[in-house]
């Protein structure tokens, strides 16, 4: 009889432990004395070892059942103060809930929510659009996906282009338990995006609680090859090109283009050349090589066409030449004319001999007067 009691007395407690959850109220609208754990969070990695003191009361619960509901671990009790230590937290979907008892069987309790989370074990990057290359202009979509990684709702992916962030995206999930997801963002590439390194990360943002350092995971880089029509960088050749008749001359119509362009030139109908360079060089230039001159850059995207007006003028250095020398000559020989003129006036003029030439004079003898 003594044990049927002892029995009855065992199911009688397991069955009110069993209730209090539903008989448990809002410590916030009822309970002065609130149980307090600490921490108020837990953010736990699977299979990692955790625990959490729960303060039952400061005065409410003195000579009152408490208790802690846990699914895993063990507790310890110490007064008031109740430890949870759990050695490797295994469960996805897990909580504690700390309470005592009140007021004709009523329950105060708070409950401890405890995030268990898992980095992603693999995240990777590639285009759904195809592995060729890129068409400049055309839109191709990024897929970002990020396998085993729990909880969803925690998970951020984001888009990189080098060092510039693209996009970030968000998920809404209920469920606890590690899942693969995926995220695309869509890109237009342009030329200047040929070779360009896009990447994407997955991180857990878990709140204050959570680890110091996010965990992050980084897929590997895919490097972009963009195809685009030729083009130049300078303007266009639109002003006539001058070249001196005898000199050489250079035309370059050089352009960017992926895949590389092809080259090809008219020629004036005076001009018997083929070339498929992007450079066109004369070394002695007439009045026959003067006229249009095109060229045309192509590629599998398209056609640019690089015109040239080449026009041959007169070297004028040889006739300024020529006159310099002549007036030089001239007037040297005037002044040698002038020079012979005037020395003949003065040097070499008229002259009396008599003057020149020196005579002795012959003297009479005068005779004395007495």
């Amino acid at each position: 009889m003594f044990f049927l009691r002892i029995l009855l007395g065992i199911c009688i407690l397991y069955h009110f432990h069993d209730l209090h959850v539903s008989s448990c109220v809002n410590p916030e609208d009822i309970c002065e004395d609130p149980p307090v754990f600490s921490p108020s969070h837990l953010v736990v990695r699977h299979g990692d070892p955790t625990s959490a003191t729960c303060t039952v009361c400061k005065e409410q619960c003195h000579n009152k059942l408490i208790g802690l509901e846990k699914s895993l671990g063990s507790e310890s009790t110490k007064g008031t103060t109740i430890t949870w230590k759990v050695e490797k937290l295994t469960e996805w979907d897990t909580s504690a809930l700390c309470f005592y008892n009140y007021n004709n069987s009523k329950q105060c309790c708070t409950e401890l929510p405890v995030t268990v989370y898992h980095p992603p074990v693999r995240v990777s990057l590639r285009f759904m659009n195809g592995s060729g290359p890129l068409i400049v202009n055309h839109t191709y979509t990024l897929q970002c996906t990020v396998e085993d990684v729990a909880p969803v709702n925690s998970l951020i992916v984001s888009f990189y282009k080098g060092d510039t962030q693209l996009a970030q995206s968000k998920f809404h999930s209920e469920d606890k338990k590690p899942m693969t997801k995926a995220a695309t963002h869509d890109i237009n590439p342009s030329r200047e995006d040929n070779g360009a390194q896009y990447w994407c990360e997955a991180r857990l943002e878990l709140g204050p609680e959570g680890p110091e350092h996010p965990p992050v995971v980084e897929s590997e880089n895919i490097t972009s090859t963009v195809h685009y029509m030729p083009y130049q960088d300078r303007s266009s050749h639109s002003d006539p090109v001058i070249v001196t008749n005898g000199y050489p001359f250079h035309l370059n119509c050089s352009a960017k283009g992926n895949p590389s362009p092809t080259y090809d030139w008219t020629f004036p109908s005076s001009v018997s050349h083929v070339s498929n360079s992007s450079n066109f060089t004369v070394n002695s230039a007439t009045f026959a090589h003067g006229g249009q001159y095109i060229c045309t850059v192509f590629n599998d995207l398209g056609v640019l066409h690089v015109e040239f007006n080449v026009q041959v003028q007169v070297d004028y250095i040889p006739i300024i030449i020529g006159v310099v020398v002549a007036v030089i000559v001239l007037i040297a020989l005037i002044f040698i004319i002038w020079f012979i003129q005037y020395y003949k006036h003065n040097k070499t003029g008229h002259y009396k001999v008599m003057g020149v030439i020196p005579f002795r004079s012959r003297h009479c003898e005068v005779p004395l007067k007495a």
